[in-house]
């Protein structure tokens, strides 16, 4: 079981890099198109018609990837406040109840995203022409990412193991300078 939770997280460390990489690229080029298409509108006083359904859909992009890379990195929400006013007995249990919640979420994404993809796929987006269906694939990749990152945390905080990007409690506490 080792080596499979290992394959994981090699795994899933290549899809987070390569997400937070699309993530990124796709905000850069949503950016680039929308200042583009203020120049094209107020200097040249001509509007690119396709700017903004592909600056929607770029964004859907990079929310649903960027949120994913949340998970694998731990950042997702959880109990943390509860932990401080608990036994520490408890924190191991509030994490993997969080792990969880998010884990029935990333199914749901995945499961809903798909059917929506694929009941919409028939159609086309007006202007950019693309199957309708492309609206909900951020959706339905997100999910299937977030429930891939949630896994490993699972199955490590089974086996034992701390997650890489697990907080201390020194690193969550607030204290005074």
């Amino acid at each position: 079981m080792g080596q499979g939770i290992a394959a994981l997280s090699r795994l899933n460390a290549v899809l987070a890099r390569g997400s937070l990489w699309l993530a990124g690229l796709g905000l850069t080029t949503m950016t680039v198109i929308v200042f583009a298409q203020v120049f094209m509108r107020y200097v040249m006083n001509d509007s690119l018609l396709w700017v903004e359904p592909t600056a929607i859909l770029l964004m859907s992009w990079f929310i649903f990837l960027g949120s994913a890379v949340g998970v694998h990195e731990n950042f997702h929400m959880g109990f943390d406040v509860l932990m401080h006013f608990l036994p520490e007995s408890f924190g191991t249990w509030l994490r993997l109840a969080s792990d969880l919640s998010v884990l029935v979420f990333g199914v749901g994404m995945s499961v809903y995203g798909w059917q929506l993809m694929a009941k919409t796929w028939g159609a086309t987006l007006p202007v950019i022409r693309l199957p309708g269906g492309m609206s909900y694939m951020p959706l339905f990749v997100g999910g299937v990412l977030i429930t891939l990152f949630v896994l490993e945390q699972i199955l490590l905080r089974l086996t034992g193991r701390k997650l890489e990007t697990e907080p201390d409690a020194e690193d969550v506490l607030m204290t005074e300078a």
